[in-house]
């Protein structure tokens, strides 16, 4: 794909993106993820592109190069806009992630793609935009639109070798691993207990959850849960591992840590980290990465305290900042 003198052609879809597009999308956000080391799209919004029926808040812009139909010529990039849900009031803000294939990137593939978001059709929402990576074309894109950043998500990594030896857990309390189905609805009252304050995190689903149990990654003995001695879920650690591609290693995250505010400061959160790291170098993986908003003191310095050090930077723009 190599077409420099060519201007894309723009198309919008809504919704949930039909096969045929969904498999260009995957294809496209490989390729930019193996050129830049970052995913472009987050996890949800993979989750909203499969599932969202609703054609007012998930907005799909593709750029094409030799565009026939919006479905002939090559995929050139894409953003896709996911505006909140009815029901999450007049201040909430939408998100935005774009991406740009690496054989069409300086050739104003990206700025067509934002002025393209700006058109699509529905009642217009503020928007925030992730830039994965924070490479020096998304903070200029960012700027050429007046977004300016609010929030910083480090991306930490461990890769010594050293096994975890495992920690004492609090009195009466016990780990094992999540069974589908039975724990559902114990865990996502314990995520939205332990997220409350979260942006993205606390406002999971059931849809949401059965989206990723969906997924080839998802492992139930690799999610752990943490209850007291009458079966309370108080937390729970859920690890994932990604598949090694083009002769890397698999590499293990830690996917998500969450603890009930009245289970907190017990070294539950600690305890529960450790045993996820432990399983996942159990598995062989031969590196552990996670993210971790960098205002979360706390977590930050556990994680640092284990080993962990910084990575990479995804940031939040936001419009008017």
């Amino acid at each position: 794909m190599d077409h420099p003198h060519e201007f894309p052609s723009l198309s919008t879809s809504a919704g949930r993106l039909e096969a045929g597009l969904l498999r260009d999308l995957v294809t496209l956000a490989e390729a930019a993820e193996q050129a830049d080391g970052n995913p472009p799209f987050s996890d949800q919004t993979w989750v909203e592109l499969r599932t969202t029926d609703d054609p007012d808040r998930v907005h799909t812009v593709t750029a094409w190069l030799d565009h026939q139909d919006g479905r002939e010529g090559e995929l050139a990039g894409a953003a896709v806009a996911i505006s909140p849900a009815p029901d999450a009031g007049p201040e909430a803000t939408g998100t935005l992630e774009l991406v740009v294939h690496p054989n069409c990137r300086a050739q104003g593939v990206a700025t067509a793609l934002a002025r393209g978001v700006q058109d699509r059709p529905g009642r217009p929402v503020p928007l925030n935009a992730w830039a994965h990576g924070n490479h020096a074309a998304a903070a200029r894109l960012a700027e050429q639109f007046g977004y300016a950043p609010v929030r910083e998500l480090l991306r930490l990594r461990l890769t010594h070798q050293d096994p975890f030896a495992a920690l004492p857990l609090p009195e009466g309390v016990t780990i094992r691993s999540f069974v589908p189905g039975t724990d559902d609805a114990a865990w996502l009252e314990t995520n939205a207990a332990a997220f409350a304050s979260h942006p993205e995190q606390g406002s999971l689903d059931q849809t949401d959850l059965d989206a990723r149990k969906a997924e080839p990654w998802f492992d139930p003995a690799g999610f752990l849960v943490a209850e007291d001695a009458d079966g309370t879920m108080l937390g729970f650690h859920w690890t994932k591992i990604h598949a090694g591609v083009e002769g890397h290693p698999p590499l293990g995250e830690v996917y998500s840590v969450g603890i009930v505010p009245a289970a907190q400061g017990r070294g539950l959160g600690r305890a529960l980290t450790v045993a996820g790291i432990r399983h996942l170098q159990q598995q062989g993986v031969e590196a552990v990465m996670l993210y971790v908003d960098a205002d979360n003191t706390p977590a930050v310095e556990l994680y640092r305290k284990l080993g962990f050090v910084r990575w990479d930077t995804d940031v939040m723009y936001a419009p008017g900042a």
